[in-house]
């Protein structure tokens, strides 16, 4: 599982007809050099990794930071796999990082 900070949703005009009604949201994914930064007390900036977009059915929103999984555990939730890419995780609250010394 990876962390990201939600930074927008997708609207689509066609869909596979098993993701029909489904949510999508755009996340940045965390790296490592901005939890050291955190870490140190400075504001945490967009990554300059590339964004995703992940499909979301516990509703987050834009600002919120989440955990989400890729490639073939995505698929895991559903009777039939789908063909998504990632999938919206967890919801986090806070998170509590000690750079190793």
């Amino acid at each position: 599982m990876r962390l990201g900070q939600v930074i927008g949703r997708v609207t689509l005009s066609e869909v596979v007809p098993s993701l029909r009604g489904a949510r999508w949201l755009i996340v940045s994914p965390f790296t490592a050099e901005q939890f050291r930064q955190a870490a140190a007390g400075a504001d945490i900036t967009q990554s300059r990794e590339p964004s995703l977009v992940i499909y979301d059915s516990l509703g987050g929103s834009p600002g919120q930071t989440v955990g989400f999984v890729e490639g073939r555990e995505a698929a895991q939730p559903f009777e039939q796999p789908p063909p998504i890419d990632a999938i919206n995780a967890a919801l986090i609250d806070e998170v509590f990082y000690t750079p190793p010394s």
